[in-house]
């Protein structure tokens, strides 16, 4: 029998729900028949019914012929008794409780009861039913407590019978099934934790923009028909509409205020667009400039039509006011004149619906510089939500105190997936960790602002994962744990490509999300990531190669069905970003290796220019996929940024290339050895290259690199030989065309006790150069973490023990951060450790090769300080010490429009690294400690620091653990 038994695995904001699933008929008689091999099911509702049932209706009719082929009947009705004529003899039941006569005469026959659903905001009740009426077989209900909820209910089934909400923005196919069959059940739904949930369409030029003019004709209903079908497929039901460049959602098609009411959407508008007006309506029909004090009427008279035209439309009014263009309304906080302001738009909303203005859903965005006004304890009345906001890169700014939201107040939250303004702005791809997502909107849940979630997501596309997730979560925060969040990647996966390759597609969304949001790609530079230090550079095109090639290998096995939704949601971002960032490393080596005279600039900078046009290539394939379809959606410009603001054109970066000389030279670099210096002879006879490497120990059983490079026009001969036969080299002979590495390595059987020095020499282009090989093989008891070149490196997650505190623990974050996993206090709302001895801990043993003044660098998430009471804590201690209390914000002020310079650094960074000193008594094995004394501190990474930590981006690798 072929069957899919869904207990909801597709995705966790439906884990509760027991709908089973079959696609031949069932060997047991208690199901209901969707589509039969010679009969399919009627799909009838009330005719008198909200718009959105009729949709409803028919977009599961078309859903069931997607996956069957079969063309299912939809059938409005007057009234029950409409049914007494119904030849099938299977009906589908589409409706909401207050309002579907064919519902209510179910619970007048006490076939059905509605009691679950009266009154409830967006629920939906799944059931099965014997000879609901006279001549009928059996129903399907799928009920709503309002209009949403009956179209949720639908979705829910199409998802069953695997139509992803994404079929038609990513292309996820939908797999041809003979027959559909839904084993009887009774499920009902929870409601949705946050009431409005929603994105908005934002920095959409040229992409989005592009791409509707040319599909569509414009952004008009047409394009809005689809996106507000993929908003009720996730779950959603809110919308700030484009507004770029310019758009008006009211003024350039009639249609589009009907259209959104007609799926149920609720409208409003961002930030800075009071009263549901669009920024560019003012240009376009304002009278005078755009400030209260001097113009006041005029913006009352402007602010009167936006409400006018909504009529009875479900709207979200946005009230207050901020500058023209998304600037500050003036350069001081003018509480006395915004509180005014709002006061006069509801006296507007009471003129024109003729209603108190509480009946009317407002909301007041707390953004930029409106936190100000907020900050000096301005306040609106209760029934306007407050829109709090991040602060642009993911950030959470502010959270009420745990009482403010719960004396009636309500909160909402404004998050980013795409950004335009300072440091620089980030659109072109995503480079949003799932997991980040999770901590700080779970975080926001905790502290009570459930009201509305809306994220900027930019072009839409191509930010299919964060957009599911975040709205997934919107729909019950408590359904997803930190441990779920690895199998939400597989699940996801699941439900766009099928079973066989999920896990491995899984796990290539969360790398390359995670890559991605180290620093964005337009945040690159050649000197991002540290060519000589920690191999990082290689490490990094490394790391992006190996997925690359791992995403080959399915989209070379991947059904070709498949092959457009997989290349669009997985592959083509992965390829991208790993010739992008293989890019500018090439860029980083070209300057490396010209300053040290090193022919293989050359080489570097044809590679930087290779890779710049194979990016421009890359792209042409995106806007070639399925025949055009998504022309135009990869057009951000990324390669180049000299400011916050993006570039007209991408940029090659600057490469240079090195005059060759004419005789043949031949040199070599040493791995974290001291470069060379005084060009390449050096004075009195001496040569500048490093002559000694690091030094070689057992525990960690280091190999080091000789790079060994050329100088001259052509190829050139060397050899390598060593002075001790306890030295191991990669190859002992070759040839150099540009440059190459060979790795050094110890044979520790063979190595003498204690401290010695070996050599090796290189020969070639007639020089001879001697290194010196410095080894320390002292036998010394080790645990834990082992020091290597004065460093000592730990990823947070892996720490020695951990116990939990009186009312709080640590938890461990999966994939969360810049390295590996990372560490978060939970719950997420408790009250300050107000002792350490009552807070969660954790250790991790390590030992040193050498005693005294140290430093612990300790890498966090660049939390803000939404709490306002002084910075987010945590203690750190070395063995016996008193603990050392440390603010993640110390020395912040409140980020506000002028964008401190603190704040660019650690959201371009995306971490903080927070330093301590202490001093070790002696060398061998020691234990750092560390307590969460407030949630939101998340710690990714600690580094002790000796005496030898080398700058880079990412910080040195794990140390040797030693157990």
């Amino acid at each position: 029998m072929k069957k899919i038994l869904l207990i909801f695995l597709l995705l966790p904001q439906l884990l509760y729900a027991q709908i089973q699933v079959s696609f031949q008929k069932p060997d047991q008689q208690r199901f209901f028949e969707v589509a039969g091999e010679s009969s399919a099911a009627l799909i009838v509702f009330d005719q008198s019914e909200n718009a959105l049932i009729h949709k409803s209706a028919n977009f599961l009719a078309e859903d069931i012929e997607r996956v069957t082929g079969k063309k299912i009947s939809v059938k409005g009705l007057d009234s029950s008794q409409d049914l007494d004529g119904v030849s099938s003899s299977n009906i589908i039941i589409v409706g909401t409780v207050d309002k579907s006569s064919i519902l209510k005469a179910l619970v007048s026959s006490g076939k059905w009861e509605d009691g679950e659903l009266l009154g409830q905001w967006e629920r939906h009740k799944i059931q099965t039913l014997e000879q609901p009426f006279a001549g009928i077989n059996k129903a399907l209900v799928i009920a709503g407590s309002d209009r949403r909820g009956a179209a949720y209910g639908v979705f829910t089934i199409s998802e069953k019978i695997g139509v992803s909400p994404w079929y038609w923005w990513a292309d996820v196919p939908v797999i041809n099934q003979p027959e559909i069959y839904i084993e009887d059940c009774n499920y009902l739904s929870k409601s949705p934790a946050v009431k409005y949930r929603g994105i908005f369409i934002n920095d959409e030029a040229p992409a989005f923009t592009n791409w509707a003019f040319e599909k569509f004709g414009g952004i008009n209903h047409k394009v809005y028909e689809k996106v507000f079908e993929l908003l009720l497929r996730n779950k959603a039901n809110f919308l700030w509409p484009s507004m770029w460049l310019p758009t008006m959602f009211y003024v350039d098609d009639p249609l589009n205020a009907q259209t959104a009411d007609d799926f149920g959407i609720v409208m409003s508008t961002s930030h800075h667009e009071p009263m549901t007006r669009a920024h560019q309506e003012w240009e376009e029909f304002g009278d005078g400039p755009w400030n209260y004090v001097t113009n006041g009427e005029k913006l009352r008279e402007f602010w009167k039509g936006g409400v006018e035209r909504i009529g009875d439309f479900e709207t979200m009014v946005t009230v207050g006011m901020r500058g023209d263009g998304d600037d500050a309304m003036s350069e001081e906080t003018a509480v006395d004149l915004l509180e005014t302001i709002i006061r006069d738009q509801r006296k507007i909303l009471e003129d024109v619906t003729q209603k108190p203005a509480k009946e009317t859903p407002q909301v007041w965005a707390i953004y930029k510089e409106v936190q100000d006004y907020y900050d000096k304890g301005m306040r609106v009345p209760e029934d306007v939500t407050i829109l709090l906001s991040d602060d642009n890169w993911g950030n959470i700014r502010y959270l009420p105190k745990l009482n403010e939201s719960k004396n009636g107040t309500k909160y909402g939250m404004y998050y980013h997936f795409d950004y335009v303004g300072a440091p620089t702005s980030y659109r072109w791809q995503n480079v949003t960790q799932i997991e980040r997502v999770w901590e700080q909107m779970k975080l926001t849940y905790e502290y009570g602002v459930n009201e509305i979630w809306i994220v900027n997501v930019g072009d839409i596309k191509p930010m299919e994962l964060p957009i599911s997730f975040f709205l997934d979560l919107a729909w019950d925060p408590d359904a997803i744990h930190a441990n779920d969040l690895p199998d939400y990647y597989v699940n996801w996966s699941r439900q766009q490509f099928g079973e066989p390759f999920a896990e491995e597609i899984g796990q290539l969304l969360a790398l390359y999300t995670k890559y991605n949001s180290r620093r964005t790609p337009e945040m690159l530079t050649p000197e991002t990531y540290s060519i000589e230090n920690y191999r990082e550079a290689d490490r990094i095109v490394a790391e992006f190669n190996e997925l690359l090639r791992r995403s080959t290998a399915v989209y070379e096995q991947i059904p070709p069905v498949y092959r457009d939704a997989f290349y669009q949601l997985v592959h083509s971002p992965i390829e991208m970003c790993a010739n992008l960032n293989e890019m500018y490393v090439s860029a980083g080596k070209n300057r490396y290796y010209a300053i040290r005279g090193a022919v293989a600039a050359n080489y570097y900078a044809d590679r930087t220019k290779e890779l710049f046009e194979k990016d421009a290539a890359l792209k042409k394939e995106y806007h070639a996929m399925n025949n055009g379809k998504w022309n135009h959606m990869m057009s951000q410009t990324y390669i180049g940024y000299t400011s916050w603001n993006h570039p007209p054109l991408n940029m090659m970066p600057a490469v240079s290339y090195v005059q060759v000389p004419e005789n043949d030279q031949l040199g070599y670099l040493v791995e974290h050895g001291v470069p060379p210096r005084w060009g390449w002879l050096g004075v009195e006879g001496r040569w500048g290259f490093s002559r000694n490497m690091p030094v070689f120990d057992p525990i960690n059983d280091q190999s080091y690199y000789l790079d060994i490079i050329n100088r001259g026009p052509r190829e050139i001969e060397y050899s390598l030989k060593s002075n001790q036969d306890w030295i191991k080299v990669s190859s002992d002979a070759g040839s150099v065309l540009f440059h190459e590495k060979l790795f050094v390595t110890i044979d520790w059987e063979r190595a003498p006790a204690g401290k010695a020095t070996g050599e090796l020499i290189l020969l070639g282009a007639g020089k001879e150069y001697s290194i010196q090989v410095p080894i320390n093989n002292l036998q010394v008891k080790a645990t834990g973490f082992i020091e290597n070149e004065g460093v000592v490196a730990v990823e947070a997650a892996n720490f020695s023990r951990k116990a939990d505190g009186e009312s709080s623990q640590w938890t461990v974050v999966p994939n969360l951060g810049r390295t590996e996993a990372s560490l978060i206090v939970e719950p997420m709302n408790p009250d300050k450790q107000v002792s350490i001895e009552k807070a969660p801990m954790v250790a991790y043993d390590f030992t040193t090769f050498s005693s005294g003044a140290i430093s612990v660098h300790v890498y966090v998430s660049p939390t803000q300080d939404f709490k306002r009471e002084g910075g987010l804590q945590f203690a750190i201690a070395i063995d016996d010490e008193a603990p050392q209390i440390i603010s993640i914000n110390e020395g912040e002020s409140v980020p506000d429009y002028k964008y401190a310079t603190w704040w660019m650094r650690s959201v371009g960074d995306n971490v903080k690294v927070k330093i301590s000193k202490h001093t070790l008594a002696s060398l061998g094995i020691h234990t750092l400690k560390v307590w969460g004394i407030d949630s939101g501190v998340v710690i990714q990474k600690i580094v002790i620091d000796t005496g030898g930590l080398k700058p880079s981006y990412l910080g040195p690798n794990e140390s040797i653990l030693v157990k």
